[in-house]
């Protein structure tokens, strides 16, 4: 098993390891450096639906997507798809999964059946470089902020009228809101992480949208910052296995006419606690 980061430490590639037949110290140095790196990938994998479910569950429990369709015959198992005749893709814009729940997503394990001849790559943000690009009055600041998350823009009725395709479903159950602190101390390594994104973040708690808007576009665009991204290529048989309290993820609508099929199956997590050692 070999581990190697990229120059900026956003994201990690890792080879020798087939997710299917994982020994319990390679369960544990994936989750290390998951946690360290953000994001990590994998290639050459061979994986049916059962067996990316089974790999899955090496790192807990399975959190089920409400509003993706599913993989025929398999409700936990999100089917990521773009055909040439959809406008638009799935994910297209930076985001964090499930930021909506009270309880967020670990993270989500993607994995590539078909990829386009060119374009359908992913982007990455770490949220631990988005954090330490903060001045030492700012991160003061965001410690004793938290802010609010939904669902209901994105994904509730609202939304659909817009999107009028078949792999989404269950808008009435887009009723997701949760407070999270802006500012979140990673479970497993301890690192202060920023935890807001533009797709589901609405305020800084107990601020109006007005006062909001100008602090939580001046994080997003700290954050998107080129030094603080990574870039992954896909290929059939690529896995990307992504912490959603460490990143942001963003993946690319430049492939027309072409066909882009993934699966991805999402693991639970934990409640998120504030860092607030700045104070």
């Amino acid at each position: 098993m070999q581990i190697r980061p990229f120059d900026n430490d956003c994201g990690a590639e890792i080879d020798g390891v087939e997710l299917q037949s994982m020994s319990d110290e390679e369960v544990e140095a994936i989750a290390d450096a998951q946690a360290a790196y953000g994001v990590v990938f994998l290639h050459g994998q061979a994986l049916t639906p059962d067996d990316q479910l089974a790999a899955a569950r090496r790192f807990g429990p399975i959190n089920v997507n409400r509003f993706f369709a599913p993989v025929p015959g398999h409700p936990q198992v999100a089917m990521v798809l773009k055909e040439p005749r959809h406008e638009r893709n799935i994910g297209g814009g930076w985001h964090t999964d499930h930021s909506y729940d009270q309880v967020p997503a670990l993270g989500s394990m993607l994995f590539a059946l078909e990829v386009p001849s060119a374009g359908g790559d992913t982007m990455f943000a770490s949220m631990y470089k988005a954090y330490e690009a903060l001045s030492p009055g700012l991160r003061r600041t965001l410690a004793g902020l938290s802010a609010e998350h939904s669902s209901r823009h994105v994904f509730g009725r609202s939304a659909y009228p817009k999107r009028d395709d078949d792999r989404y479903h269950n808008a009435e159950k887009a009723t997701q809101d949760a407070v999270h602190p802006v500012v979140i101390r990673h479970p497993r390594t301890g690192r202060p992480a920023l935890y807001v994104n533009p797709a589901f973040t609405v305020r800084i708690a107990g601020w109006t949208d007005e006062e909001s808007r100008p602090l939580l576009e001046y994080l997003y665009g700290v954050a998107a910052r080129e030094e603080h991204t990574c870039r992954f290529r896909w290929e059939a048989g690529s896995v990307a296995f992504w912490d959603n309290r460490a990143t942001w993820h963003y993946a690319l609508d430049d492939y027309p006419e072409e066909r882009r099929l993934m699966h991805r199956v999402t693991v639970e997590g934990e409640t998120l606690a504030p860092y607030l050692s700045e104070r």
